[in-house]
């Protein structure tokens, strides 16, 4: 079993990015053709079911959120910066970007069709969502977990939140991850101009085409588009909304997943999440470094195979320092000259992430019992 004691060899660290450029809140065309959300889309029974975390202390409360099942295992934030810069056309233009990844046995198409940005000088910039956009949308997610901020619409079949610029800042502080108020708007304008298309490889057919945040509007036209405290409101992508009307979502440990280091670290805590839903000391979870490759997107900037699968030990390492794992063991599949051609990597939960699991357990079959749902 490898339990490292030692310092941790990192993984480069993805979610730095450069200084945002100067642009300002940019509000989604055709914002207002539906309303803004009313006070019974602030408080009805599927939103009250999705803010109904099970725990015992406000303390516990702040540090969960929900995963959401399909969503979440897009592989949607894939791309980083520096990638990005070295893929723009004329140093401002990007290409549609595409993958293929596996949810549930069943292969998907995801094809992110970038946000085109201008900023205050006139200039024209692509951007895909990358590490800081993935940080907000699951700030964003957590207000909405809050009374009186997310709201769910069913006749009109939307969600999301109301929020300030501020409030937004601050939850993403309060996590370890400080980005000035350009950087914000800027996650949140690529983010709302951002088309992702997922198809289904089985049935050629279209499963979802929206942007991440369908719409962004200001609750006030009074206020500056760049005031830290003028209402905003966003609304979830269609994935998110049907997520909250089937109760698909599963509570987990946000707080801490927040606090890892890189998008690789978080990334197989929420897997870990949505799929080691049965974990107990007796029965391990296996997956493979393909697989890992395959589906997150994240390990396709390395050229070699070996420095890819030393960055996906360094996750590995921080899930077991940061006390998801118990443990794991590593067991490397190699050809002909020792060619390394696969990684096996059993892990073994931790008793806090057991009991984190039982909880989730029990709160996704309350939820879902006729009970709960009539």
């Amino acid at each position: 079993m490898n339990t490292p004691t030692d310092g941790l060899t990192r993984a480069p660290d993805i979610a730095n990015m450069p200084p945002a450029i100067a642009v300002a809140l940019t509000e989604t065309k055709n914002a207002y053709k539906l309303p803004n959300p009313d006070k019974s889309h602030f408080d009805n029974r599927q939103l009250n079911l999705f803010q109904a975390l099970l725990c015992n202390t406000d303390e516990e409360h702040d540090r969960l959120s929900n995963a959401i099942d399909l969503w979440d295992s897009v592989p949607r934030y894939s791309v980083t910066r520096q990638a990005m810069t070295k893929a723009r056309i004329s140093g401002q233009f990007l290409k549609k970007h595409t993958t293929t990844f596996q949810h549930r046995g069943r292969t998907y198409t995801r094809t992110i069709s970038p946000a085109r940005i201008t900023d205050k000088q006139g200039n024209e910039r692509d951007y895909y969502p990358s590490a800081t956009e993935e940080l907000v949308e699951h700030a964003l997610r957590k207000l909405a977990i809050e009374q009186q901020a997310g709201y769910f619409d069913k006749p009109n079949y939307r969600s999301g939140v109301v929020f300030t610029l501020y409030a937004l800042r601050e939850e993403m502080k309060r996590r370890g991850h400080t980005r000035s108020y350009q950087e914000i708007v800027l996650a949140l304008n690529v983010l709302s101009g951002s088309i992702i298309e997922i198809t289904s490889d089985d049935t050629g057919e279209v499963l979802t085409r929206s942007a991440y945040l369908p719409s962004l509007a200001a609750v006030s036209r009074k206020k500056l588009r760049d005031d830290p405290n003028a209402k905003w409101a966003v609304q979830f992508h269609p994935l998110v909304t049907g997520s909250i009307d089937k109760v698909t979502y599963r509570q987990f440990n946000y707080h801490l997943m927040m606090s890892h280091s890189t998008q690789l670290a978080r990334w197989l805590h929420q897997q870990l999440v949505l799929k080691y839903t049965f974990a107990n000391h007796h029965t391990p979870f296996e997956t493979r470094y393909s697989t890992i490759k395959r589906d997150s997107g994240l390990l396709d900037a390395y050229s070699r195979d070996r420095d890819a699968v030393d960055a996906l030990k360094s996750a590995f390492d921080e899930l077991y320092t940061r006390g998801v794992l118990f443990g794991y063991d590593r067991k490397d599949i190699t050809g002909p000259r020792k060619k390394l051609l696969d990684v096996v990597f059993i892990v073994q939960p931790s008793i806090e992430y057991i009991r984190e699991t039982k909880a989730a357990n029990k709160r996704q079959a309350d939820a879902q019992s006729p009970r709960a749902i009539r």
